[in-house]
């Protein structure tokens, strides 16, 4: 599903550096990523979610050569394809639950918002306990129903790869095993690939494989 060779990235003039020499995860295989802070866990994400370009090696995804798209291939490829749960969520404050989960696909050309899209976007928020807020504003939402919410967008387009940045993270030991036993069962029902960042090294039995970080970092 995954493979990435000879991969270097740098942020201009902050010092900072990555080198993946190599790195391949199997399709529907669910893999865990740990390591400290600061050490570029979010930044391969991205790099494999096409937000970021590396300087130097490939990224394949599924078949797809990502480093070798255009900047509108690889956001097409993104939102089709590829379903992120952002570590700060990127809810909008002005839109209700209902609308957050279904923006990417009132923003985006290559999606049609239809009657099952809908549909499956209230069956989301029933399985994770929003259903009765979805005509409520972010603000009036506890962390982990936010957090909830955010998940919901991530899985509506019923993606082949499932990238999550510390989706977890600020939750109670409840809401965690929560999100963490949704994004499991969706990325099962689909056969889908799951990567997720974590410092929560209670939630890594859930996963097939945990990849310590610290072997990526120059």
């Amino acid at each position: 599903m995954i493979r990435i060779d000879d991969l270097a990235f740098s942020y201009p003039g902050s010092g900072f550096s990555l080198r993946v020499p190599d790195f391949a995860v199997s399709r529907g295989e669910k893999v865990a990523i740990i390591g400290a802070s600061g050490t570029g866990k979010t930044t391969l994400l991205k790099l494999i979610a096409g937000i970021v370009t590396s300087q130097h090696g490939a990224i394949e995804v599924d078949d797809r050569a990502i480093h070798r798209m255009s900047d509108s291939e690889r956001r097409n490829f993104r939102i089709s394809r590829i379903g992120f749960v952002f570590q700060e969520l990127e809810l909008l404050d002005y839109l209700n639950v209902f609308d957050n989960i279904v923006h990417t696909y009132r923003i985006n050309h290559i999606l049609t918002l239809d009657a099952e899209v809908r549909r499956r976007a209230r069956a989301l928020a029933e399985d994770v306990g929003l259903g009765g807020k979805l005509g409520r504003m972010p603000r009036d939402l506890s962390q982990g129903e936010r957090q909830r919410a955010a998940v919901c967008r991530a899985l509506l387009t019923e993606p082949g790869l499932l990238l999550a940045d510390e989706a977890t993270g600020n939750l109670d030991p409840a809401n965690k095993l929560r999100i963490v036993d949704l994004l499991v069962r969706a990325a099962d029902r689909r056969g889908a690939t799951l990567i997720a960042v974590t410092h929560d090294h209670e939630l890594l039995p859930h996963f097939d494989r945990v990849v310590d970080f610290a072997q990526f970092h120059a």
